[in-house]
């Protein structure tokens, strides 16, 4: 199980996203325009940089739902391998078998 204040941490994040979304599409379109002046852009780059860096994506991990593993998760079923393989085990997840030949 992964420290809570590392879950904390990655939930505040995942608000900060979802609230600073729009603003940051918005201002990396002026800056990709390629019709924007240049005081535009850099206008556009001040104010991006202003942002506090929780809201950019990138800083967003990949965590199993259930422990906070942030290692061999699988993005299909929000799972770490552990979960995934426990859950298939016990018929959990449908069409989901162990393989084996």
């Amino acid at each position: 199980m992964a420290r809570t204040a590392v879950l904390n941490r990655q939930k505040k994040r995942e608000v900060l996203v979802k609230k600073y979304a729009e603003k940051r599409a918005s201002l990396k379109k002026v800056i990709v325009d390629q019709n924007s002046t240049g005081d535009q852009v850099m206008e556009a780059v001040a104010a991006l940089s202003k942002l506090p860096r929780d809201s950019s994506p990138i800083r967003l991990r990949n965590r199993c739902t259930i422990t906070g593993r942030p290692h061999g998760v699988y993005r299909k079923f929000e799972l770490g391998r552990n979960k995934l393989r426990e859950a298939a085990m016990r018929g959990d997840i449908p069409g989901l078998t162990k393989a084996s030949w």
